[in-house]
Parts: C-alpha cells; sequence; structure tokens
C-alpha cells in the first residue's frame, strides 16, 4: 500500500467528503477520488459508499481505517521520539472545546503556551457539543463531564464555578430578588433545551425554573443577553471580568452556587504521544492558574 493513498483514504473516512479531504490535504477533488479509487483496485475491495451525507465507510473501509490509524499513530510516535523530548513544542494541535471555555480561558491560556514555544500552532475549534476524537476532529478535547466510554485517556483540569447574575441596570429596573422564588417575576436566560449535549449544563432545576424566556446553545450568546440588560442568566464566574464595563453583578449567591469541573479528553493510542503529554501537562496548569485568576477578580 502507498502511504500517500492511505492518508487520503484518512481524510475522507474522518471528513466523509471528497471535497473536505482535498481541502484539508490541499488537492482537488478529482486527485483525491483518484487515489481512492487506486487504493481500492489495489485492495480489491470498496472502501467507501456514497450517500446523501456524504462518504460512508464499507465494513472493509471500517477494518482499514483501524490499521492505517494505528500506522499513522506509529509514524508519529517515530516523529516524537526523534525529535526528542527536551526541545520546545513545535507542530499544530487542534483543540476542541465548548464555547464558554474557548472564549473565555482557553484564548489567553494557549497564546501564553506559544509564547514559550514559538514553533507551536493551537488550533481551537468551538462548538458547543460533543468532539468525535476517533474520527480526528480535534487531537483533544476539553468537556465538562467525564465520558464514560470509548478507549479515552481523560484528565481532570480544573473546577470553576457559575452563579446567578445580571447587569446592574436590569436589576435597578426590574423587581427585587431575594429568592429564588422570585426568578419567576423575570425573564431568564439559558440554554435551548432539546440542544443540551451534556447535562451538566441543564441548570434549570437548580434555578427552580420551569424555563427560560431568552435561549441559544451557546453560552457566548447567553453571556451577551445577560451582558445588553436583558435578564438573568447562570455565568461563569471566570467570564465576568470580560464584561467589566457592563456592570454586571452576582445575585443569590447563597441559594445557587455551583461548581462545575473541565476535563481533557485524548484517544488512548496517543498516550505515548510525549508532544500531546506535554501540552497536556501545560494546558491543565495554566488553565488552573486563569481560573483562579479571573474568579478572583469576581
Amino acid at each position: 500500500m502507498n502511504w500517500d493513498d492511505t492518508r487520503v483514504f484518512l481524510a475522507v473516512a474522518r471528513e466523509e467528503s471528497i471535497s473536505r479531504a482535498g481541502k484539508g490535504l490541499k488537492l482537488d477533488p478529482a486527485t483525491v477520488a483518484r487515489r481512492i479509487s487506486r487504493l481500492e483496485d489495489a485492495l480489491g475491495a470498496p472502501l467507501f459508499l456514497k450517500s446523501p451525507q456524504g462518504y460512508a465507510l464499507t465494513d472493509e473501509g471500517e477494518r482499514l481505517l483501524a490499521h492505517a490509524t494505528r500506522a499513522e499513530q506509529a509514524l508519529h510516535l517515530g516523529e516524537e521520539e526523534l525529535r526528542g523530548q527536551s526541545g520546545l513544542l513545535t507542530g499544530t494541535i487542534r483543540l476542541g472545546a465548548p464555547d464558554g471555555s474557548a472564549n473565555y480561558l482557553l484564548p489567553q491560556v494557549c497564546a501564553k503556551i506559544c509564547d514559550e514555544n514559538p514553533g507551536l500552532e493551537v488550533e481551537i475549534v468551538a462548538l458547543p457539543r460533543v468532539f468525535n476524537l476517533s474520527k480526528r476532529e480535534a487531537d483533544m478535547a476539553v468537556t465538562v463531564s467525564p465520558p464514560d466510554t470509548g478507549r479515552l485517556l481523560v484528565q481532570k483540569l480544573s473546577d470553576y464555578h457559575l452563579h446567578l447574575a445580571a447587569t446592574e441596570g436590569y436589576l435597578k429596573q426590574h423587581a427585587e430578588i431575594s429568592s429564588l422564588s422570585d426568578l419567576k417575576h423575570h425573564r431568564l436566560i439559558g440554554y435551548i433545551p432539546d440542544m443540551i449535549f451534556d447535562k451538566e449544563l441543564d441548570y434549570l432545576s437548580d434555578m427552580q425554573a420551569e424555563k427560560v424566556q431568552l435561549s441559544s446553545n451557546s453560552f457566548s450568546v447567553q453571556f451577551n443577553f445577560m451582558r445588553q440588560g436583558a435578564g438573568i442568566a447562570v455565568v461563569h464566574d471566570f467570564a465576568i471580568p470580560a464584561a467589566a464595563d457592563a456592570g454586571i453583578q452576582r445575585i443569590l449567591m447563597d441559594q445557587l452556587s455551583l461548581t462545575r469541573s473541565f476535563y481533557l479528553v485524548r484517544h488512548a493510542d496517543e498516550r505515548r504521544v510525549e508532544r500531546l503529554n506535554r501540552f497536556s501537562t501545560a494546558l491543565a496548569r495554566e488553565i488552573r492558574r486563569e481560573v483562579a485568576r479571573l474568579e478572583g477578580m469576581c
């Protein structure tokens, strides 16, 4: 088998699209399709079925994917060992994360790590959903719950805290709030119920509320609703300093105070990839420091 063709196969398997795979590989779609056909001819088996949703792996393709992934990981491991473990981090690392951490923590954390490792490139993919590491949507992902299935490495990064909050302007213009039961007289901001991708993000029961009036699948949108004086939201303490000009106040802190955690998740096959191990260590250290710094500013 030609490794270049195998690399193309991996890209199509992960992207489920000839055109998207070609874009990532910097190849035109015709070349990608030709490489796949050549690989299928060499193996004497169809590897993909084309459907309205894209290119789906056949049973033969699924079997090849497992072997090709291990070969790719072996090459990466050899590169890491030849490069040595004592130098600076280099190359590209793609990090998936929910948008709360992606917007208010990871930019400054990853910038600091890159300052210390000038040859390192970090890509942050901010999506409000669970990442598929087996398809290499990311090298690693920040989550708010530790996964309980799959061959994964899970590392706790840091606890963080959340409270109800609103702007001073909103609180002055609306009825006084002295207990959670008073929230029924106010406009609440939160997640779209059927788009909550992790149970740790479901705050309705904690708020003793049945529904929210303004909602989004994105925490950043919720935060900006609240920042504009549109209502009351459960927000990360570490996000509040980013809106210091908005006069945000935490409320009912003695009645609702939530603690959640960030976890770093990687594929188990990469436990020996030293570059990812070292980046994970630096990421955990800097996230803990940044959460403590920002929460201390509230």
